[in-house]
């Protein structure tokens, strides 16, 4: 499973990379490559079955304040 997961994202990183690196596009790579590693951690993390942190619960604590915040105006 590991290996089909590697060849998995060797293929993704083979077909998106070399074109914005041709475009210059360098925010997106960068972009590109932070979502692709947070994937890539997560999938391997899953496969091996490693206790993982709940994305959830980040974005829970990111946008509970700003919820709170229109629920306040809008009462």
């Amino acid at each position: 499973m590991l290996f089909l997961l590697s060849l998995i994202f060797i293929g993704i990183i083979a077909y998106e990379v070399p074109m914005l690196i041709k475009k210059k596009m360098w925010r997106e790579l960068a972009a590109f490559s932070v979502l692709l590693i947070i994937g890539m951690f997560y999938s391997y993390g899953h496969v091996l079955e490693l206790p993982l942190p709940n994305p959830t619960k980040v974005v829970e604590a990111v946008f509970k304040p700003i919820s709170a915040y229109i629920e306040k105006i809008l009462s």
